[in-house]
């Protein structure tokens, strides 16, 4: 178990301390780091400069409850099917109906993100990848879930996932789903992803344009191979 007091300046230092976690896929071939947009972008921007990796996204977004968008009822990634908890869409009166035009709804979110970060392009990854997906930290992991399946479709040949914060029972829950957890808390109680941040400011749609931006310029920069 990690220490639970661990506290971050900002996402940009919660990358860092993920990419000296990381260090093994340093310059690694065919491996590729995948924000979820918005706040795990900017972690992930770390990891790929440091790491001399390429950067890039998967469009992850969250459905949220009827009168409580910010409570997930479940969430949808770019090219894979929704996942609904169940349990949660019930004790929200979350009807099939509600359902159905709020993951429509978020479909269309996605696809304006993806003109928006990639000019349209969907998500391609190299053959036989190692994808290490990051996000700023995850509470109920609903996003990350569904990102999951998604990023499984292009068959990778392994799944990092990267996250400075979760509750032990999300970490549990996601770790068993991928090829290997990377997480530096693990606190309980857990309330929120801000509260182990000292800055947590929303991040814009530029933000995210700019960074992909440097990430690309850096990918095109030479490097040592592995």
């Amino acid at each position: 178990m990690r220490p639970t007091s661990i506290r971050f300046r900002n996402r940009q230092e919660a990358g860092r301390r993920l990419a000296h976690a990381l260090e093994r896929y340093r310059d690694r071939a065919n491996t590729v780091v995948l924000g979820l947009p918005r706040g795990g972008v900017v972690p992930a921007a770390e990891i790929a400069s440091a790491l001399g990796l390429p950067l890039d996204i998967v469009i992850a977004r969250k459905i949220g409850a009827p009168g409580n968008p910010e409570l997930a009822i479940g969430a949808i990634a770019e090219g894979g099917e929704a996942y609904i908890n169940q349990d949660t869409a019930a004790m929200t009166g979350a009807t099939p109906g509600f359902i159905a035009r709020a993951t429509e709804h978020q479909r269309e979110e996605i696809r304006r993100r993806q003109q928006l970060y990639r000019g349209g392009r969907e998500l391609t990854l190299p053959k036989r990848a190692t994808v290490i997906l990051v996000d700023d930290g995850v509470a109920t992991g609903s996003t990350v879930i569904a990102a999951i399946p998604a990023i499984n479709r292009h068959r990778p040949e392994r799944v990092v996932l990267a996250i400075p914060v979760a509750p032990p029972d999300t970490a549990k829950l996601l770790g068993d789903m991928v090829d290997e957890l990377v997480v530096l808390a693990v606190p309980d109680p857990f309330f929120a992803v801000g509260e182990f941040y000292d800055e947590f400011a929303q991040v814009s749609d530029e933000d995210v344009c700019a960074l992909l931006e440097q990430g690309r310029h850096s990918s095109n920069q030479p490097r040592s191979s592995s």
